[in-house]
């Protein structure tokens, strides 16, 4: 397991970590999210060694990690880290040679991790050659090429094509499957919710919500309510207290309640609206979530 335990870092007047504290297991997919500038990268780079921490500690497994621990870790950054004019299956090997593997054992890790990911086509190709999305495909099989046991992303997502963030996905999944520890920031919260099972979210150097994605939407005050009335208009919920209209088209509403709205109530003005098709509670999106732990 990934422990980040009271973490700070400051560079001058800003605070880039106040007392940062999360986890990230073996077997599962954590999304690390905060908006531009909260301190994403610099916690991310704090494991490998890129940042120093003012104080804090980052474990792995309970132990301070150390350099031998660190190559059993993969890395992606959000920039480039690779080199431009190197070809792409020799970038792949040389890395993995870094992590302990045999120049053997890096041809054939290269070879098979651009198959994997479609680019078997292009492993004499140089990197500056191949667009944003295959540069971003290289970069994860440099993190991939040596088999780690806690694979860190940093924005995986970014450039790629649907194809792309398909393939991308399924093969995190199977790392996760395998036992591996997987932690990646995105912006694609609704990419987040599908993939992940557990989530961290960082505003301004603080963490403001931990957990299982499933838990932290069920322990929110917030629900939502999606009604539909055949005839009707939905103005039926005008002037109710406790209500947000979302959405509204036609006879079909989408609301945004509190857990203490009466329910029976609004069911009631709904039937005196019209017949009522459809009447769905349902705990709010990853997106709702964030927004309400950052405004907090």
């Amino acid at each position: 397991m990934l422990e980040v335990a009271d973490l700070a870092k400051h560079y001058g007047s800003i605070r880039a970590l106040d007392g940062a504290t999360f986890a990230a297991s073996r077997g599962r997919l954590t999304g690390f999210l905060g908006r531009n500038g909260a301190g994403k990268t610099t916690a991310m780079r704090s494991i490998f060694g890129l940042v120093t921490p003012d104080g804090g500690q980052v474990r792995w497994d309970g132990q301070a990690i150390d350099e031998p621990a660190r190559l059993r870790f993969g890395y992606m950054p959000e920039q480039r880290g690779l080199y431009p004019r190197m070809k792409v299956a020799d970038q792949i090997a040389y890395f993995a040679q870094h992590h302990g593997l045999s120049g053997r054992e890096g041809r054939a890790a290269a070879d098979r991790w651009l198959g994997r990911l479609g680019l078997a086509d292009r492993a004499t190709s140089n990197l500056e050659d191949l667009s944003h999305g295959n540069q971003q495909r290289v970069q994860l099989a440099v993190a991939l090429a040596h088999e780690p046991e806690l694979l860190v992303l940093d924005e995986p997502f970014a450039g790629l094509d649907p194809i792309g963030v398909a393939t991308m996905t399924e093969i995190i999944r199977e790392r996760a499957a395998a036992g591996v520890a997987v932690l990646f920031s995105s912006h694609q919260l609704d990419l987040v919710e599908d993939v992940c099972e557990d989530v961290v979210i960082i505003e301004q150097g603080r963490i403001v919500a931990s957990g299982q994605i499933d838990e932290l939407r069920q322990a929110s005050g917030r629900r939502h309510l999606e009604v539909e009335t055949v005839p009707g208009d939905g103005s039926w919920i005008d002037g109710r207290s406790g209500v947000t209209v979302v959405e509204r088209d036609g006879g079909r509403v989408k609301l945004l309640v509190d857990d203490t709205t009466d329910l029976d109530s609004l069911l009631a003005a709904a039937r005196a609206n019209g017949d009522v098709r459809r009447f769905v509670y349902a705990p709010p999106r990853l997106s709702e979530l964030f927004m309400e732990a950052v405004e907090r």
